[in-house]
């Protein structure tokens, strides 16, 4: 299999970079059972599930570059069977970074904006490149498989990016939320392939009120939590953007609407910085750009 190295415009080296240096789990990669026939695989960039069907192994996101090998490795602690199918949740580099790591044929699943997102990204862009891009895309809800491996992919809205996907495992009760939930904190508001800080609580509630039967969430970056966590989340974000909303109409500055929040105590555990990669500030001045267009 040729090799394909991410290079990236400035802007995709820039989120590759700072999405796998204060986020990634470790160096190593760990593979931890959530449910039945469900593992999460850690390390290496965001949160690698995999979910071993009747017909073969189901993979969501694809790690930084190079991590396709790790991947497989663990795998092979829990089975012998092959990855058949790949969803990518969204088109950051750390998300979708080893897709081209893994034996075709295999079927790459994505919303369709994903697609048109991976599409700019270089490593999609040579002829053997394009062979790991989605080849299967949606607009709002996808079935796929059936029966107790079904997967649903869910899309509300605008939020992390243009396309984030929710992976939901029916029979299981869980969700692989992407990076539209990868931590407690302020999220990374990814404006260049989508983002939108004043749409992501809407897309969060929305997804909260209307996706059945969950409990469980993977996140992006984080141990696995509850649907109860993502909710309250949502309600961060919601919280968050009133609170800068406020802070504008009373003519304060973005740093001075963040300085400000006054948020309930009920968020007090949850990161106001992800060091260099966001912050309360940042998204605050994301949004005033935003209310001003």
């Amino acid at each position: 299999m040729k090799r394909i190295v991410i290079l990236g415009t400035v802007v995709a080296l820039g989120i590759v970079a700072t999405m796998s240096r204060p986020i990634a789990q470790g160096n190593v990669a760990e593979i931890e059972q959530v449910k039945d026939n469900l593992y999460v695989i850690t390390g290496g960039g965001g949160n690698t599930g995999a979910f071993v069907t009747d017909g073969g192994v189901v993979v969501v996101d694809t790690k930084n570059p190079e991590w396709g090998a790790a991947i497989l490795d663990k795998i092979k602690t829990v089975t012998d069977k092959k990855v058949t199918m790949i969803i990518n949740t969204h088109t950051h580099g750390d998300h979708v970074g080893s897709n081209i790591d893994f034996e075709l044929p295999i079927e790459f699943v994505a919303h369709a904006n994903t697609k048109t997102n991976m599409e700019r990204m270089p490593a999609f862009q040579s002829p053997s490149g394009r062979q790991y891009l989605p080849s299967r895309t949606y607009t709002d809800k996808l079935s796929l498989l059936g029966g107790d491996d079904r997967i649903d992919l869910y899309y509300f809205g605008q939020a992390h990016t243009s396309g984030d996907t929710i992976v939901v495992f029916p029979a299981l009760g869980v969700a692989h939320t992407g990076d539209m939930f990868a931590w407690k904190g302020v999220p990374y508001i990814d404006v260049n392939n989508g983002g939108s800080g004043v749409s992501y609580p809407k897309t969060l509630l929305a997804a909260a009120d209307g996706i059945p039967g969950v409990d469980t969430v993977i996140p992006g970056h984080s141990p696995v939590m509850t649907w109860a966590d993502f909710r309250e989340f949502g309600e961060f974000n919601r919280d968050f953007l009133t609170a800068v909303e406020r802070g504008k109409a009373e003519g304060k500055t973005a740093a001075q609407a963040a300085a400000n929040l006054n948020l309930p105590a009920k968020y007090a555990n949850y990161a106001m910085s992800r060091g260099t990669l966001t912050s309360a500030e940042d998204n605050a001045t994301k949004i005033y750009a935003e209310l001003d267009q």
